[in-house]
């Protein structure tokens, strides 16, 4: 019988199932951070449970991180508690923790895939919604609940109902200054922000095909704004060249107890190469066979995406960014309101306050090299202020190596310190009431990053336009 590769990863996963129930779900890789964590170690404290497989569950701190002067100690209580819980339960339970700091730190669905500890085939979950972001790699990816949390590093299992499942194809070829996330931005714009509401999506088509990792990361990491539970691309050589060399890729590397980080990883020995390439062998099986059915399916030409932004406030609200705000319905006009927008407005020309690249959609190395290669040999424009950070220190380190720094400080532009950031303003890093913030990162919500604050979602390379000249910009003029 055919089958989709989320029907074999799930069935690989069954513990057992309940009758009339949900199904339990074993769970190879568990995420956390300092916001979700603590009430879930609370109630295994109170129960006298330790974590059942520690070796599974990783830890770093991100979304209270400041993004400024990491080397010296938090002053806001509210930031450093979280933190400062974090480090204890992970060391009071051997779980592996990546502090400030720490060359393996970062936001938590950028240091998975970097550190090699997002794989194909593998069930993942976080405290955190955009844990999608992982399906990037061909896994089952998403987010919990904090209850759910507390299941997970007890039993290293999870009950789940299986959801229904969605394709989304995307053929042709994408444009000039057309990025992953204009390609996600498009897709949302199309289905709205239920479209996808009780499926887990498969990306397929030559587009995903084309893409690099990170930029499937990007598009992964957004399913959840159109509903969706979760969405994959299947692994392949694009997904096993990205792999090959990091650091807990391989099984050895995972079983290492201990709750510090030793983030070397050093040349691979010939038994380690074999181990991989036995890995990829059983990755390579990773796919959904050519006649397997779905629930819902949908194909998009890649040809006629443009780099997009959004209007309103909530992600579906997209158009090109030379396009027109359209006519909407109740609650869109209340979007348009909080915005100060109106209908039959151009995109083009509109003011911009701040500029924010960053977050675990666009905080990686890519991100970076391209806004960077936009505002190479130009001036960051007076009247705005632009925050750039890093996804993790690895992305803050390339970018140093890569002598983009340079280009950065040239053009008039000041780079941050690994952290959520202004994503969800969870930090310091909030954009003020009433300005207009354009942001790289995933949610456009009412006060998302700042009290007041009026979000409009891009690329980097819409951002970069924007960043030089303060105003909406089509970057291919």
């Amino acid at each position: 019988m055919a089958k989709t590769l989320f029907d074999k990863i799930w069935e690989a996963h069954i513990v057992q199932e309940l009758e009339n129930g949900p199904t339990q779900l074993y769970i190879d890789r568990h995420f956390i951070h300092e916001v979700t964590s603590p009430q879930a170690f609370g109630g295994l404290d109170k129960r006298g449970v330790k974590v059942f497989r520690p070796n599974q569950t990783f830890a770093t701190c991100d979304h209270n991180t400041p993004t400024l002067n990491q080397d010296k100690p938090i002053e806001d209580p509210s930031c450093r508690v979280p933190i400062e819980t974090l480090a204890a339960n992970c060391k009071n339970h051997g779980i592996r923790y990546f502090p400030l700091r720490d060359p393996s730190n970062g936001i938590v669905h950028v240091i998975g895939p970097e550190q090699g500890i997002t794989q194909p085939g593998m069930t993942i979950v976080c405290g955190d919604s955009h844990t999608a972001t992982h399906g990037a790699f061909g896994a089952i990816a998403f987010g919990i609940g904090t209850s759910e949390v507390e299941m997970v590093l007890a039993t290293q299992t999870l009950l789940q109902n299986k959801p229904k499942q969605m394709r989304i194809t995307v053929n042709g070829k994408l444009g000039k200054c057309v990025t992953p996330k204009d390609v996600i931005l498009y897709i949302i714009s199309k289905l709205g922000t239920s479209g996808g509401t009780g499926y887990f999506v498969e990306y397929a088509g030559e587009v995903f095909e084309n893409m690099s990792m990170e930029g499937r990361m990007t598009v992964c990491n957004m399913s959840i704004e159109m509903g969706a539970r979760g969405g994959f691309v299947a692994p392949d050589s694009t997904t096993f060249n990205y792999l090959h060399g990091r650091k807990y890729v391989l099984q050895s590397a995972v079983s290492e107890s201990g709750p510090q980080s030793d983030s070397t990883a050093g040349e691979w020995s010939e038994q380690q190469e074999a181990e991989f390439k036995a890995a990829v062998e059983k990755w390579s099986k990773l796919y959904s066979d050519p006649d397997a059915k779905f629930d819902k399916e949908y194909l998009f030409d890649g040809a006629e995406i443009e780099p997009m932004v959004t209007y309103g406030t909530d992600p579906g609200r997209g158009v090109a960014v030379t396009g027109t705000i359209p006519e909407c319905d109740e609650s869109g006009k209340k979007g348009l309101a909080y915005m100060g927008f109106a209908a039959g407005e151009k995109m083009l020309g509109k003011k911009v306050d701040y500029v924010f690249v960053g977050s675990c959609t666009n905080g990686r190395i890519e991100d970076f090299r391209a806004f960077a290669n936009y505002v190479k040999g130009k001036k960051k424009a007076s009247g705005v202020t632009v925050w750039l950070v890093p996804g993790s220190v690895e992305v803050e380190q390339k970018i140093a190596a890569e002598g983009l720094d340079k280009i950065l400080h040239e053009a008039g532009f000041e780079l941050r310190q690994p952290g959520c950031s202004a994503c969800l303003a969870m930090n310091a890093d909030k954009v003020p009431s009433g300005a207009y913030s354009l942001s790289t990162s995933n949610r456009n919500f009412e006060g998302r990053q700042g009290q007041g604050a009026r979000t409009m979602l891009c690329s980097p390379i819409v951002a970069a336009a924007a960043a030089v000249t303060g105003v909406i910009t089509d970057p291919r003029v």
